[in-house]
């Protein structure tokens, strides 16, 4: 459920391919080849990127799925179309407010003269190919049907996974809100001066639903903070890299967009309404057997963005003739650098921009 950048080595390591951040070099070359993204000529590349050690244990996996129990429980999934209603907390600059708006209209642009392959749309079609107990699939339809902002930060600068409910509760009354129980979630977005609770140590966003006593009625709900001033070496990994590493190794990758925290929270957010997604009342589609703490189908690929991923190599992506990288086209010209998501039909991580 939370996005967890863990890095502590477990009994995983039996699976095949482990996507661990190590020092160990890959004895493959990296495959060099040109395609055609808009009016760029990016390059393919692997990039091996030094381990993280800042947080503890690990819930990324690569590999078959005989190591990987993940289970439906039975529960809905969001196979509505799907309206975000937006709560900006803080002070957002216009730019960076378009920037994540570019990446969430994006799952619904399959036209091609839009966003080229492999797009945002391609990488949610993976999400897709979950179903609940009656077969309907999740939604291919994700819209903005409002947004709110919140500058006067009602509820302070110190949130906790509580009062983030309050907040919710706040925008409700202030925009109102309509109370959508078939296809709304709650988006969350705190700006870079905003604390939450085990933010940048445990958690870079999480999800889950809202309490009646809150906010009136149970809806599902997602939030992520910007780490650009307080963590970017941690959930804008691997935009930004400790200051420890200084000096060692290849170091950082440059975002699509020029924003480390934005360009990093772009790839959580994806993590967490996929998750949403799948498993908005904690009920649904899921491994382990505590759902307090259930291991995810973005938690299963976390840190792998492409083929050839681990052993400190995130997989195959492009760079483009500036040195941004990115693995996915949007509408407006935008790149973005998203985390492939667990398949149900492959067994394995996977994302549009896969080489096999």
């Amino acid at each position: 459920m939370p996005l967890f950048p863990n890095f502590l080595l477990s009994l995983f390591l039996l699976i095949g391919v482990c996507n661990c951040r190590t020092t160990t070099k890959n004895e493959e070359s990296h495959v060099q080849m040109q395609t055609q993204t808009l009016n760029t000529n990016p390059t393919l590349f692997n990039p091996q990127v030094p381990p993280l050690r800042t947080l503890s244990s690990s819930k990324r996996f690569e590999g078959s799925s005989e190591f990987v129990k993940l289970k439906y429980h039975m529960g809905p999934v969001l196979s509505s179309p799907i309206n975000i209603y937006l709560i900006w907390y803080g002070k957002w600059p216009q730019s960076q407010k378009l920037l994540i708006k570019d990446f969430l209209l994006s799952i619904s642009a399959s036209d091609r003269r839009v966003a080229p392959s492999p797009s945002v749309s391609d990488w949610w079609q993976t999400v897709s190919l979950y179903t609940d107990q009656t077969g309907a699939n999740i939604s291919r339809s994700v819209s903005i049907a409002g947004e709110y902002s919140d500058l006067l930060y009602s509820h302070g600068t110190q949130l906790t996974r509580l009062s983030v409910q309050d907040v919710i509760a706040t925008a409700v009354r202030a925009k109102p809100f309509p109370v959508d129980h078939r296809n709304g979630i709650y988006l969350i977005l705190t700006a870079e001066d905003v604390t939450m609770e085990d933010f940048c140590r445990a958690v870079c966003g999480f999800h889950y639903f809202t309490f009646p006593s809150k906010v009136g009625y149970t809806l599902p709900y997602a939030w992520v903070g910007n780490s650009g001033k307080q963590c970017p070496e941690v959930c804008a990994y691997p935009f930004a890299v400790p200051g420890y590493m200084g000096g060692g190794g290849p170091g950082h990758l440059t975002p699509p967009n020029g924003d480390v925290g934005v360009d990093g929270m772009v790839s959580v957010i994806g993590h967490e309404l996929a998750e949403l997604s799948s498993n908005p009342l904690v009920n649904a589609w899921y491994a382990g057997e505590d759902p307090t703490a259930p291991t995810e189908i973005g938690d299963l690929c976390e840190g792998l963005y492409g083929t050839g991923g681990g052993g400190g190599y995130i997989g195959s992506v492009l760079k483009d003739g500036a040195g941004r990288t990115f693995n996915l086209n949007g509408r407006n010209g935008r790149k973005f650098l998203v985390q492939w998501i667990w398949s149900p039909v492959l067994k394995a991580c996977a994302g549009p921009n896969a080489l096999d």
